[in-house]
């Protein structure tokens, strides 16, 4: 028995899902590199010790730089945070506080330093906020995730997030590999995401997202006249110029996604939120988009290749139009086999309000 939420009646435009994956499955952070060579003496257990140290540099140790030296006395720490403490004034040398990491130390010098947890230590806590759940069981739950909230702490967004909220919405999620959670959406997508709750249930959903069995629809507001119908097949990865967007490079990962044009309507200066009379009108399309695979940004990257950037997507060239102050993308279903009972679960959300006002604007302007 499939269990249903009501859709919005744009979504219920769009056929049922036929080879959808799920998007978002980030691609592993690459560790924190350190210099080699550092000898690490103590403080070995990889907890992360705070409080004032002293330390005494070794004759072997004579002419290294300080904040390598520190590095191999307390490897609890990454080389950078250590090198952030000493610009901060946390370190001592001889008595006399030291901004310079690159400075030398020298046999015998005692060296104070005050050790402060890093913001990553700190992040995996628990904050009781109102998630958005639209189903529960022992096993699992699914999330209409709201635009904004960020599901796992990174830099610049430690707290706060949809992990955040589950290590405090159930215990076992302390126990488990990102508090349950198998796949993201990006920060300013909103929609639909299952998570574990046991492990059992992690494990089982991981698989079938790597076996694309999950399935996924994606509803979409793009620049100009998307085709009726097109799939995309590009392969993506890391932009070489600008490091924090993806881009399709032949290196890249394989990735494709279908794409079906629902609406499309020429949007006048006024639906745009503009006065200027003189300034052109602009196509824009509503689509339903069928992933094969889950790269990061992947629906983004690849309407924005072919020059249809999503509506207020600043980061791959979409201007804001129809109200919309963020990228006009929303996880409408999420189609999935439950992976304790065999159930077929299938889970529809509506438009939120600043996308749902867009595309009926949208199709005001198709009339």
């Amino acid at each position: 028995m499939s269990r249903r939420r009501s859709s919005s009646s744009v979504a219920s435009q769009a056929p049922s899902p036929s080879e959808p994956e799920i998007e978002g499955v980030d691609d592993a952070l690459d560790d924190e590199g350190e210099e080699e060579g550092a000898s690490r003496a103590v403080l070995t257990d990889g907890s992360e010790p705070t409080g004032s140290r002293q330390l005494q540099v070794a004759a072997e140790a004579h002419g290294q730089r300080l904040d390598a030296w520190l590095s191999g006395c307390i490897p609890a720490y990454s080389r950078s945070h250590l090198k952030g403490l000493i610009e901060a004034g946390e370190v001592q040398v001889g008595g006399q506080v030291v901004t310079s990491a690159s400075r030398k130390v020298a046999q015998g010098q005692v060296i104070d330093i005050v050790l402060r947890a890093t913001a990553q230590s700190q992040a995996f806590v628990a904050e009781p906020m109102a998630l958005p759940i639209v189903f529960e069981d022992e096993h699992l739950l699914v999330v209409d995730k709201p635009a904004g909230l960020v599901v796992h702490p990174a830099a610049g967004n430690w707290s706060g997030t949809l992990m955040n909220g589950l290590l405090a919405h159930h215990p076992g999620a302390s126990g488990l590999p990102r508090a349950g959670i198998v796949h993201r959406l990006d920060k300013d997508t909103s929609g639909l995401m299952v998570v574990g709750k046991t492990l059992e249930a992690v494990t089982a959903l991981s698989r079938a997202i790597a076996a694309r069995d999950v399935k996924r629809q994606y509803l979409a507001l793009a620049h100009g006249q998307v085709p009726d119908a097109v799939s995309i097949a590009s392969s993506i990865g890391r932009d070489p110029v600008t490091r924090v967007r993806m881009a399709v490079v032949p290196s890249g990962k394989p990735a494709r996604t279908d794409v079906q044009r629902l609406l499309c309507g020429l949007v006048q200066p006024s639906l745009a939120g503009r006065h200027d009379e003189d300034r052109p009108a602009r196509w824009v399309s509503g689509v339903l988009c069928t992933l094969h695979t889950g790269r990061t940004h992947q629906i983004r990257v690849h309407l924005s290749s072919r020059r249809h950037p999503l509506v207020a997507d600043a980061l791959y060239g979409g201007a804001p139009l129809l109200g919309m102050t963020r990228q006009a993308l929303h996880a409408a279903r999420l189609g999935f086999v439950h992976p304790i009972t065999g159930e077929a679960m299938q889970f529809e959300a509506p438009l939120p309000v600043d996308m749902a006002t867009a595309w009926a604007e949208l199709e005001n302007a198709v009339k």
